[in-house]
């Protein structure tokens, strides 16, 4: 695992960036994750995989979103459906609940473009995030530390929602959409094959 320290130079175009989240039922939340994602990387396309009953699609929709129904199956279903939705190389996911700063975007995009397979957020890397339950956090670290033993290289932050990928990427592999592991195994199964990551 790479930990990246060179300079990070905002593109003022995102017109090779989709921007995906599922939903369910998001609606106090998921017009300011649309809008402060298209003001974070102006010209990206911003992808709604949606699955709500209540106005989670008419507020993404209104506020620049392209909304895709829910393809049934689960949230790794889902998922899949809104990493492949669209054909942009660049494809940055987060959660639609507003819990990931979008001002981070830019700098992920830019470390894909710089050459880097997948990029992803680390919430932990100043210790326990203070949103984060204390047994929540000796979890997350657990796992970190059984991710890095399996991949063979560090693993600093397993479960995060936040993380740029190459398009090429999301392609190469046939991912497991029958259980809860998928966003674990978008950063383990690319570290196993001993890919370009940076967190």
């Amino acid at each position: 695992m790479t930990t990246f320290t060179g300079p990070i130079r905002n593109a003022a175009s995102f017109t090779d960036t989709a921007v995906v989240m599922i939903t369910k039922n998001e609606e106090a939340a998921v017009g300011k994750v649309v809008s402060d994602a298209l003001n974070a990387a102006p010209g990206a396309e911003v992808v709604v995989v949606d699955g709500s009953t209540d106005r989670t699609a008419e507020i993404a929709e209104a506020r620049g979103a392209r909304v895709v129904a829910e393809p049934g199956g689960g949230a790794a279903s889902a998922l899949v459906a809104a990493l492949r939705a669209s054909d942009r190389p660049v494809i940055v996911t987060v959660d639609a609940d507003d819990t990931y700063p979008s001002q981070m975007i830019p700098s992920l995009v830019e470390l894909v473009r710089a050459g880097f397979d997948v990029a992803g957020s680390d919430r932990m890397g100043f210790g326990r995030p203070a949103a984060m339950p204390y047994m929540n956090y000796l979890a997350n670290k657990t796992f970190n530390s059984l991710a890095t033993i399996w991949t063979r290289r560090r693993v600093r932050d397993v479960h995060s929602g936040m993380r740029a990928y190459r398009r090429a990427v999301i392609n190469g592999f046939d991912w497991d959409t029958r259980g809860l592991a998928l966003p674990v195994d978008l950063l383990l199964w690319p570290t196993r094959a001993g890919l370009r990551i940076v967190e």
